[in-house]
């Protein structure tokens, strides 16, 4: 910091900025339990949800929206969730603590929320006029908001609950197994070039220790996840990637390091869970700390060696072989189900129990061939908002939202085109499936044609997905076929929604004329303070359909 505290001033850090703006809107430091972001959302726990202020919170430039789950989920998108959390959890460590939130953070919410709405006003001008008999933004974020409500109501069933905990285990490697598969890709090009020789066998060491440890990653988060030590779980689980089990057999056969991979190491912490609690309750505290962590070791041990990995090792084969034969056989059959129907898995919350299994696919051989296929859901999001944004000339708040939200749209960051415009509106999220459907396809139909194209990351998604590619062929042909894909999920969902995401009485209620364009010509006729008149109406009919453009700039389409 300098004397003059200029690298700490908010005009310096955006970032800090950002979250010295949202946490007033959220209800002030304490009303905020936890802080913790994964690849797109930062996810606070809050004490009390009626103190958070939606509306100027996700009016924020950089806060392409809000997901209510078990957290309160604010989307800022990847890469910006990473630099605004550690600002966000030092201004909450920092305030003080002492005050009651249900004043203080009341009023530090209000406060605070003058100073972002009046912020966001000078930055971006006035606001546009008001839609009479229309709907607004405002109106679908709030049936967005609903809908979100009660599908987490509906998905609190203890299925989906487990589902939940163990995605909570995976998602926080995601940054790892990204870091490591961009690595692995760049060894790979350097490699078939022939280039740097000598700096090639460094990368392909650093882009393969943490998948080799990977099981001792996951038995950490499983064991903290379900409420054990997280060393032990990570202790039963490093059980399979120890060379030495090579000289172990279960099942009349040599165990191999790594066999049941990730699986595997989960049960194992789970295991180690329970046979850690079972010893807290049973054992004097006296020898707790001796018989307890001795205990859980080797019990979960034994089972790992002799039963969890030779079983999920067989399981870990099936998936692949499933995956494998699945792309063989359907095609672009299989492509186009899977493409059309991942939007509608991650509305009934079942999206999670695929990210164990694309880890054992990327474990297995490197990458997983079904992320890109689901990947195409995105592209039909982003092709139905561009074809709402010109089906609704006149919606200026709609299409605001839009504007805002497809440059994430394309990076695969898909929440604010989903809640906030077309599974609101109902017919486009349809359209926007056949989108991802088609493009799923695409990509279905190339690897029965022999060409797989998958990513050796799970997470990102759109054109962030391009630097994970990996598949049997060049990168060049990969690229390529997955361009393809995504231009077919976009053109698809486009013309999908441009000519059948809408009734007559959808557009008709969606572009009713603005309050302004609806008043009538003042009465002496004559032409308007702004532009050019538009024609005089004849007695007895209506206000001419060509309106003038809405005053203030803020609704302009450029």
């Amino acid at each position: 910091m300098s004397t003059d505290g200029t690298k700490d001033s908010p005009e310096a850090n955006p970032n800090k900025q950002l979250a010295e703006a949202i946490l007033p809107l959220v209800g002030g430091a304490a009303n905020v339990t936890s802080v913790t972001h994964c690849m797109t959302r930062m996810r606070l726990g809050l004490a009390d949800r009626s103190l958070v202020r939606d509306e100027p919170l996700k009016a924020l430039p950089d806060v392409m929206g809000v997901v209510e789950d078990d957290t309160y989920q604010i989307v800022l998108g990847p890469g910006k969730v990473a630099r605004v959390t550690p600002e966000f959890e030092a201004l909450v460590r920092t305030a003080p603590a002492t005050a009651p939130a249900s004043t203080s953070a009341s009023t530090s919410a209000s406060t605070g929320a003058e100073a972002a709405e009046s912020a966001l006003a000078s930055a971006s001008g006035p606001a546009p006029s008001g839609l009479s008999g229309t709907r607004t933004a405002e109106d679908l974020a709030a049936e967005g908001a609903a809908i979100r409500a009660t599908r987490k109501e509906k998905n609190a069933t203890p299925v989906k609950l487990i589902l939940r905990r163990i995605a909570n285990i995976f998602v926080p490697l995601i940054p790892a197994l990204i870091g490591c598969g961009i690595v692995a890709g760049i060894n790979g090009l350097l490699a078939n070039a022939g280039w740097l020789p000598t700096l090639t066998p460094a990368l392909a060491a650093i882009a393969s220790g943490f998948m080799s440890l990977i099981a001792v990653f996951v038995g950490l988060n499983t064991a903290r996840e379900f409420g054990g030590t997280p060393v032990l779980g990570g202790a039963a689980a490093a059980v399979i990637v120890f060379p030495g089990v090579a000289d172990v057999s279960a099942f009349g056969q040599k165990l191999a390091p790594g066999q049941g991979g990730v699986l595997g190491a989960l049960f194992a912490a789970l295991l180690a869970v329970y046979v850690e609690k079972a010893c807290r309750r049973l054992v004097p505290s006296a020898v707790d700390v001796l018989v307890t962590p001795t205990v859980t070791v080797l019990v979960a041990g034994l089972v790992t060696l002799f039963g969890l990995m030779y079983v999920c090792g067989e399981i870990a084969t099936g998936i692949g072989h499933v995956a494998d034969w699945l792309l063989q056989h359907g095609g672009a059959a299989a492509g186009f189900v899977l493409g059309g129907l991942f939007l509608p898995l991650v509305m009934l919350g079942l999206h999670q129990a695929l990210i164990p299994i694309h880890t054992t696919l990327i474990e297995q051989s490197g990458y997983t061939v079904l992320l890109p296929i689901l990947a195409m859901a995105g592209a039909g999001q982003v092709g139905a908002a561009v074809a709402i944004y010109l089906r609704l000339r006149r919606n200026t708040s709609i299409r605001k939202t839009i504007r805002s939200a497809l440059p994430a749209g394309f990076l695969g960051v898909g929440e604010p085109l989903i809640y906030g415009v077309s599974l609101p509106l109902g017919r486009p999220f349809i359209t926007a499936c056949v989108g991802g459907a088609f493009g799923g396809g695409v990509v279905g139909l190339f690897y029965q044609l022999g060409t797989s194209v998958g990513s050796t990351a799970i997470g990102p998604s759109g054109w962030a997905l391009f630097p994970l590619l990996k598949g049997n062929h060049g990168l060049g042909a990969i690229a390529a076929i997955y361009g393809l894909g995504l231009a077919a999920g976009y053109l698809v969902g486009f013309g999908a929604t441009y000519f059948f995401g809408f009734s007559k009485q959808m557009l008709s209620e969606l572009n009713a004329p603005s309050e302004a364009e609806a008043e009538a010509p003042d009465p002496e006729g004559g032409p308007s303070s702004e532009g050019p008149s538009p024609e005089p109406p004849q007695p007895g009919s209506p206000s001419p359909s060509p309106a003038p453009a809405p005053t203030g700039g803020s609704g302009s389409l450029v």
